[in-house]
């Protein structure tokens, strides 16, 4: 039987700990964890994830600090908010949501916010720390983290002996999920658009994790009998079937189809979307915790 992994519970379970800590640290320090999430502009699906953001950091206990910024707010501005955000010793984590609007940018913005603060774990310095195995001094990027905790979730601490294959080699998530897989003592492929038979090499992987943005692109004949599929994408794309100009949402996996030969799997929604927010409140209390000189949570 193919074990289908339920995100939101994985996810709930971490909030759970998360509040745990919080309030913990509250009690033997009196630190309150707090959060700042900026928005610039009036993108619909960025305040969607913006204002569950800062409801899941209140229902956290953190202190919840949100900036709401005009379209029109110039690089200037955004940044010098920023420079009060790093000095604001209540505040544990800062997060810009992107993408900002077209005129910024964003990567001086991301690379402004102080390494220590920088729960979106985007920072060259949070990556460098990552890259080099120091999982314990960076902030790790949250959808890698959220799919990190299913593999360990199903393999354990120690991947020794297992091959994992991560199609994609984006920095927000290819490259650090394959850190975080080799750091495991994973043997580690990072496959790409330019890759000779992607669909030979991912046959190979014990685990598979799929992040290029290309609906159902992986199919059954791609994974490995009993191999562990992890899906990050999540596709619109059209369902007729729904009704005239309805449209539903996939993932890069072909899910059906690779659940039939998977042993573990994530559906697309359901799967890794709901472990980014609670991995984002995870690295915010790591963060405080760090601050306060205490030893941080593992989650």
């Amino acid at each position: 039987m193919t074990t289908v992994i339920d995100g939101k519970q994985v996810a709930a379970s971490v909030i759970d700990a998360v509040k745990t800590a919080s309030q913990a640290l509250t009690e033997q320090t009196g630190v309150k964890t707090g959060l700042a999430v900026v928005i610039v502009g009036n993108d619909p699906a960025s305040h969607a994830y913006v204002s569950s953001k800062s409801k899941m950091a209140k229902e956290c206990g953190f202190t919840s600090v949100q900036h709401t910024l005009p379209e029109e707010t110039t690089q200037e501005e955004l940044a010098a908010l920023v420079q009060t955000l790093n000095k604001d010793d209540s505040l544990h984590g800062i997060l810009v949501q992107l993408p900002l609007p077209k005129h910024f940018n964003s990567e001086a913005i991301i690379q402004s916010i102080l390494p220590e603060k920088d729960v979106d774990g985007l920072h060259v310095v949070n990556a460098g720390k990552l890259a080099t195995g120091d999982l314990e001094g960076g902030l790790v990027s949250c959808t890698p983290a959220g799919a990190m905790v299913f593999v360990k979730r199903t393999h354990g601490e120690d991947l020794s002996g297992l091959n994992a294959v991560v199609i994609g080699r984006s920095n927000l998530f290819g490259k650090p999920m394959a850190q975080l897989l080799l750091a495991a003592n994973a043997t580690v492929t990072i496959a790409h658009s330019r890759t000779k038979d992607l669909a030979a090499v991912c046959r190979n992987a014990d685990i598979l994790v799929a992040a290029v943005g290309r609906p159902e692109m992986v199919k059954a004949d791609w994974v490995k009998p009993g191999a562990t599929v992890i899906d990050v994408g999540i596709n619109r794309i059209a369902a007729p079937e729904k009704g005239e100009g309805k449209s539903r949402l996939v993932g890069d996996v072909a899910f059906d189809e690779c659940a039939e030969v998977a042993a573990v799997i994530t559906p697309v929604p359901g799967g890794v979307g709901p472990m980014t927010i609670a991995m984002l409140m995870a690295n915010t209390v790591i963060a405080a915790y760090r601050k306060a000189g205490k030893t941080a949570p593992k989650f």
